[in-house]
């Protein structure tokens, strides 16, 4: 193998690397990102230099093989590529990151509903919306973060969307700090059998925050994938 070709070998392994962190749109896999595509880029002049050097030096009465010679043009040419679509993918993850948080920052101050098992404690108020297929009796109870069983309440549901409101207060009447609590919603079916119902929590949203998995948007403590938003009021 020329040495031309395994300075391409290694400009493809740095490529592969360089996408695969691009994928990610924390601030952590940008950096990673952009030392990948610094790696490659070096690569790349390396792969040039010896090229020109396997060229200036090669055996008058053995020169390099046509064919050889063309193939390494065409690697050539695609590390040239692929340092500009990975400099392209970058940007276009910039922009997708900075137009995530100008989204989450107009949504800041207002009132939320989200996709969670968690409800958000602000202010000593949380909320929580359910849909019960009847009208039928429904247990609510929340948890804190060792699972520990803090409230346990009944209410009577009404067939369709219902809204309850947990004031803080715990089963022994002391009043919990503001935080994310776990929330488990279960009916009572006619024929005696119990089933788990789905909800949502609504809160205010606080800000937004850049994770491993994405901006998110913060609810107090409760912090949320943009894709778990169902609905923004005022």
């Amino acid at each position: 193998m020329s040495l031309a070709s395994v300075a391409a070998a290694q400009t493809n392994a740095a490529a592969a690397s360089s996408s695969t962190a691009s994928s990610s749109s924390s601030s952590t896999s940008s950096t990673s990102g952009g030392n990948a595509l610094n790696s490659l880029s070096s690569n790349f002049g390396d792969f040039l230099q010896l090229l020109m050097t396997q060229l200036q030096n090669q055996d008058p009465s053995s020169p390099l093989d046509t064919n050889q010679f063309t193939s390494e043009l065409v690697q050539f040419s695609s590390v040239e590529q692929q340092i500009n679509t990975n400099t392209s993918l970058t940007q276009l993850i910039q922009l997708t990151q900075a137009g995530e948080v100008m989204q989450g920052s107009s949504m800041t101050g207002k009132q939320v509903t989200v996709s969670s098992d968690h409800v958000p404690l602000q202010n000593g108020q949380g909320t929580i919306q359910f849909t019960a297929p009847a009208a039928e009796p429904v247990d609510i109870a929340i948890y804190d973060a060792n699972g520990n069983k803090l409230t346990d309440q009944m209410m009577e549901a009404t067939k369709g969307t219902n809204t309850w409101t947990w004031n803080g207060t715990s089963s022994s009447g002391s009043t919990v700090p503001d935080g994310s609590y776990k929330v488990a919603v279960t009916g009572a079916n006619a024929d005696g059998t119990t089933s788990a119902l789905t909800f949502s929590v609504i809160g205010t949203a606080t800000g937004v925050q850049s994770q491993s998995d994405g901006m998110q948007l913060q609810l107090g403590a409760l912090s949320v994938n943009f894709s778990q938003v169902q609905a923004v009021g005022n």
